[in-house]
């Protein structure tokens, strides 16, 4: 491709960021402003003009799928060669390779999963753990070892809050012992691959000259998000050169409780004296309307925080982005009486939303956790309107994936060659649960024919764009397809109203997003305390915000149930986008701008049945007179009882340290489906959440159902 006509699709910033190829970059890249556009242009030119070498370039991102879509752009503009790739998978790749000679013998196996080793680990130490523990506790771990942290180190780090019921030294220990079993059974994890890579280039001049030579160029996508350990490989791969571009938006870091840090963004020029700076503001993604609620979100910070110091340096100035796209509708709020009220009104706009032209694929409900999936699942069921889920769980590890492919490639050895693909998928993968309608339920069955139905997906795909061409088409080309994108994690898409939590929605975007569930202590979340967590949680909302082209909805329910008392109010960031609710709701209280504080009992508790004041401690816990009948409904309080026999048994622990009758007769007269509303319930702190509260959740749901 000839190098002017790479620049010439370019505006000016983005051409600034393409046209200069030597020397430190740092391109400060608002939403939608087309960073990953600049960057493999910016390849492109390099490799066009002969100034760099594809196999020389490395350019790294932090999930395949970005990393798959950036090398189907440079192969789209010529630059064939070029290395696209996560931090993790460059450092396997070199792992791998260089493994035998730096330590000798067969690779280590890689684990993907560490709550085995660490639930082991925890009963060779007599540690009482349960799931969720075990799932903190390796959260733990691994910030500890991106953070680069040995066990001694961690013990002795200051201001760290370790999971609740272990303190630092009994994380420490854990910590100790699981490394010394992964060693007995010659397994390695994610975070080891980076750590054995830098401890490989550190230690072996070879190797490090090697790779050094190997790679002349760096490009570093999503810089906000790097650890201290990812930063340390790239610092290794750099070997003193200072041949980088990063590309980030520190106004876009909603990963620091896994050890990601924008301060390497920040402080670039710092560490790279000279480096060019380039800012991309012009946002292509959204509307001027969503543009503005996105700008007023983050402007609203400004001189926000009463506390200072360190919490407020975390703060970075943001980029004010402008709106390229012509006008497009108002951003809507709406206040609904309940969380049922809530998801069937948004179900309701959605069937109109598609109605009227917009596809579902190009339609997104967004919220803060996944718990907050079930009422729209629910809704969108009953309103006929296709959806799909999207979760941590890696797509081609699925069982019935595995099973489809595996189908679908024995099919395809004995399948007439005429035979249309799709239609023989079709009857392959009926035998595991596929049908041409949805299941109108949710949960597992839903979940299997998505997956199922994606590979059908597929089929069509691969034998449309065959039959475009004029090519024959056949089985093989599709479990051929398959195979392709499983090597490079490409997930198919299904046809459909995407269901994510705003955090598994970086990166994607959509022409109308509902953003769900806004109201304080789902956004922000109830256990965010500090300005900093109060930040993330704000940067947080920007991200949703920002993944909107055409449309976005904001929502909100005051209270959980049908007929319950209206508490709740719409999430304090709300304020700086709608006047209507800062009108209705009132100015932004200073503990709102600061951080939520503990709510403290009321001096004039009364009871809830009869209105008359409550005296006793026991009265002023249950709500209720001792006279008054309690109306919880008792079929779920033996639920509970049950239940906490057997943690208590399992724990050797008091039935009543788990929780008091008091207290699970609350929740048989609450019947919470939400954190939110499990910890407010006298006797339920956030220790008690962290270790029982999915297990409690997760029972009174299947007891209602």
């Amino acid at each position: 491709m000839n190098p002017d006509d790479i620049l010439a699709a370019l505006d000016p910033e983005q051409r600034e960021v393409a046209a200069n190829l030597t020397g430190p970059m740092v391109v400060l890249a608002g939403a939608g402003t087309g960073k990953t556009r600049a960057i493999t242009h910016r390849i492109a030119y390099g490799v066009a003009s002969g100034v760099y070498k594809p196999q020389q370039v490395l350019a790294v991102t932090f999930t395949a799928r970005a990393a798959a879509e950036m090398r189907a752009r440079l192969r789209a503009l010529g630059a064939h060669g070029v290395q696209a790739r996560t931090f993790h998978s460059a450092a396997l790749r070199q792992l791998q390779y260089f493994w035998p000679q730096a330590i000798g013998g067969t690779p280590h196996r890689l684990v993907d999963n560490k709550a085995a080793l660490i639930a082991e680990s925890a009963r060779r130490l007599r540690l009482t753990t349960d799931r969720a523990a075990i799932r903190d506790l390796a959260g733990e771990i691994e910030w500890a070892k991106v953070s680069m942290l040995t066990p001694e180190a961690y013990e002795r780090a200051p201001g760290r809050v370790p999971p609740t019921g272990f303190d630092q030294r009994a994380v420490a220990r854990l910590y100790r012992a699981y490394e010394g079993l992964k060693e007995e059974r010659l397994v390695i994890d994610f975070e080891d691959v980076l750590l054995l890579t830098v401890g490989i280039l550190e230690d072996d001049a070879r190797v490090a000259a090697a790779v050094r030579e190997q790679y002349r160029y760096f490009v570093v996508d999503e810089y906000q998000d790097v650890s201290p350990l990812q930063q340390r490989l790239l610092d290794l791969w750099l070997g003193g050169r200072k041949e980088l571009c990063v590309v980030g938006d520190a106004s876009q870091t909603i990963y620091s409780f896994t050890g990601a840090s924008s301060r390497h963004l920040l402080e670039f020029t710092s560490a790279y004296e000279g480096a060019r700076v380039v800012k991309l503001v012009r946002d292509y993604r959204s509307t001027p309307q969503v543009v503005k609620a996105a700008n007023d979100l983050l402007a609203a910070r400004q001189g926000g925080s009463s506390q200072g110091g360190a919490d407020e340096a975390r703060w970075a100035e943001p980029l004010e982005l402008r709106a390229q796209r012509p006008s497009g509708p108002e951003v809507l709020f709406a206040e609904l009486a309940d969380d049922a009220a809530e998801a069937e009104a948004v179900a309701a706009h959605i069937k109109k939303t598609i109605a009227a032209g917009t596809p579902a694929s190009e339609i997104a409900v967004l919220f803060r956790t996944n718990g907050q999936s079930q009422a729209f699942e629910e809704a969108l069921g009953s309103a006929g309107v296709p959806f799909k889920l999207r979760g941590a769980e890696r797509f081609y590890e699925r069982r019935e994936v595995r099973e489809g492919i595996l189908q679908l490639r024995a099919a395809a050895r004995a399948a007439d060659p005429g035979e249309d693909p799709g239609q023989l998928a079709r009857t392959v993968l009926s035998s595991l649960g596929y049908a041409e309608t949805a299941p109108s339920g949710t949960g597992a069955q839903r979940e299997r024919w998505e997956s199922l139905a994606a590979l059908v997906a597929v089929a069509d795909e691969v034998a449309g764009l065959r039959r475009d061409r004029g090519e024959a088409v056949t089985l093989q080309d599709v479990v051929d397809e398959l195979t392709d994108r499983a090597a490079s994690a490409h997930v198919p898409t299904l046809d459909g109203v995407a269901l994510a939590s705003i955090h598994t929605a970086k990166g994607l975007e959509w022409d109308a997003v509902y953003l769900a569930g806004m109201s304080e202590g789902l956004m922000p979340i109830s256990y965010a305390q500090t300005q900093a967590e109060i930040d993330e949680e704000r940067r947080l909302l920007y991200v949703g915000i920002t993944r909107a082209r055409q449309q976005l909805h904001i929502s909100w329910a005051l209270s959980r149930t049908k007929g319950g008392s209206a508490n709740r109010k719409p999430s304090r960031f709300l304020h700086a986008l709608s006047p209507d609710v800062r009108a209705r709701h009132g100015a932004v209280s200073s503990r709102e701008r600061t951080g939520p504080a503990r709510p403290r009992e009321s001096k004039a508790a009364v009871c809830v049945v009869c209105g008359s004041p409550l005296t006793s401690p026991q009265e002023r816990k249950l709500r209720h007179c001792s006279d008054c009948p309690l109306s919880f409904d008792e079929s779920v309080f033996e639920a509970l009882r049950a239940w906490r026999k057997d943690e208590a048994d399992a724990t050797g622990k008091p039935a009543f340290v788990v929780f008091t009758d008091a207290t699970l007769m609350l929740m048989a007269e609450v019947l919470p489906s939400t954190v939110q509303e499990l910890a407010g319930i006298s006797g339920v702190g956030a220790s008690k959440i962290e270790r029982y509260g999915e297990a409690v959740l997760a029972l009174v749901k299947e007891h209602r159902s």
